[in-house]
């Protein structure tokens, strides 16, 4: 009896740690696509261009990128939480990244302001056109550790290499809709993600920059 019952309480921990982890990554990836950026923005123009098949390959391009850079996050989330001790160098490394984000994206926005001829992409290019600009995504490792390092901090998440996993195939699933969405909605939403694209990159880089001068005030308290 006692067996039965240990077994069915490791068996319902298994099922809750496979859902959360699965679930978690889902809706944080899904809504963290939402936000319109120039992947968004590929998506739709490719959509609109080539069709929504080529749109698909690119998204597929997309999200194997992705699938291990929510791995890679998850990894250094747990390595960060197990020693806290280098939590001050990390935070002066991440500092000087961020100011030279903020800096980059100031460059990208006055430089986009130019014309610049956008070239089609092929179809049979499009797969290896989405893992060549995932790769080009800053932001993706950051914004997994941070999120997955305040869930272990919650108890909502406990890092080993299954669940690791796990929460990445279900980041990969949450993006993989979202991003089909828009190339299924392309002809609807161009007009308005083209225009918030124009801006992303001034606002990207006001944000980096607040992001940057509140940890350098942080670290010299």
């Amino acid at each position: 009896m006692y067996v039965l019952k240990f077994l069915f309480i490791c068996r319902y921990r298994y099922v809750m740690s496979f859902l959360v982890s699965l679930f978690s990554g889902y809706i944080i990836a899904a809504l963290g696509s939402i936000t319109p950026s120039f992947l968004n923005l590929t998506i739709v123009k490719t959509s609109l261009k080539n069709g929504k098949r080529s749109a698909i390959y690119l998204v597929v391009g997309f999200i194997t990128v992705l699938f291990f850079q929510a791995n890679i996050g998850a990894y250094l989330a747990n390595v960060l939480m197990k020693n806290s001790e280098y939590l001050t160098t990390i935070q002066k490394i991440a500092t000087g990244i961020v100011l030279l984000l903020s800096v980059n994206f100031f460059r990208l926005h006055f430089k986009s302001s130019k014309k610049v001829k956008k070239k089609r992409i092929p179809k049979s290019k499009a797969y290896l056109h989405g893992v060549g600009m995932a790769l080009l995504n800053m932001f993706a490792i950051p914004f997994y550790f941070t999120i997955i390092s305040f869930l272990i901090s919650m108890d909502y998440f406990s890092y080993s290499i299954q669940n690791s996993l796990i929460f990445s195939v279900g980041s990969s699933l949450g993006s993989f809709t979202t991003y089909v969405l828009y190339a299924v909605i392309a002809s609807n939403v161009k007009d308005k993600l083209t225009y918030v694209a124009t801006k992303m990159d001034l606002i990207l880089g006001f944000l980096t920059g607040v992001v940057g001068l509140i940890n350098i005030i942080t670290l010299l308290r």
